[in-house]
């Protein structure tokens, strides 16, 4: 489907990742008044096979129907006939210790696949000018970007996930978290809005890749969305 269309239907805030509208709001300043319309379960923006060989076919398609939907639906029933449900994620993220473990763990889990499919792509991509010098000033360099997030993505123990994120200061920093957390939660060591995400369970890659995360990791720079990411960065 249309990226455009993809981009509609995730629903969260414009605060978190800016690129999904409805979920993670568009790019725009008026698109930060836009009315939450729920909690949506998104179209893949691409076929199962179109990130071979760095993702195959299977791997995606369980990922995708079996995983994803699956948090997304546990998600949702633990929300029934409460406020979260009108709730934007970013807003029930900010208070999660709150929430039960069912939220927390399918909640995250819903949100942060959302992030994933969308920040790759089948497709080449520029990273753009600012984006580059950003990066070039919080880490020296995009191949010093790599390396650290490289890093906590292949030594996040167990299951978990890799981030680059902004934080309040407007400044770049990587981080792992477990499990489903992620930098907007307010239980994490550090919050921040998520730009760049990548899953590090073993139902990601292990079809494919067996016991190698170092290579799946290593091959994810193949299918980064670069213009995902710049526009996450411009609207963090």
């Amino acid at each position: 489907m249309e990226r455009r269309n993809f981009i509609n239907l995730v629903g969260t805030a414009a605060v978190a990742a800016p690129l999904f509208g409805g979920a993670l709001a568009a790019c725009s300043s008026e698109s930060k008044q836009a009315v939450f319309e729920g909690h949506k379960f998104p179209d893949l923006p691409y076929g199962y096979d179109a990130l071979e060989p760095y993702v195959d076919a299977q791997t995606m398609e369980l990922h995708y129907d079996k995983h994803h939907r699956g948090y997304f639906g546990k998600f949702t029933d633990a929300i029934a006939g409460t406020d979260l449900e009108k709730t934007p994620m970013p807003e029930i993220f900010a208070k999660i210790d709150q929430q039960s473990d069912g939220v927390r763990n399918n909640g995250g889990g819903f949100y942060n696949h959302q992030l994933f499919w969308e920040n790759m792509t089948p497709e080449q991509t520029a990273m753009n000018e600012e984006l580059k010098a950003a990066i070039e000033a919080d880490f020296g360099s995009v191949d010093a970007l790599k390396e650290e997030f490289g890093q906590a993505a292949k030594t996040q123990f167990g299951s978990g996930w890799a981030w680059l994120s902004v934080d309040a200061n407007g400044k770049l920093f990587v981080s792992s978290t477990p499990n489903q957390d992620n930098p907007l939660m307010n239980v994490v060591e550090k919050q921040g809005t998520p730009i760049l995400a990548l899953d590090v369970w073993e139902h990601a890659y292990y079809l494919h890749y067996q016991n190698r995360r170092a290579d799946y990791v290593d091959n994810f720079w193949n299918i980064v969305n670069w213009e995902v990411v710049g526009m996450r960065y411009q609207n963090a």
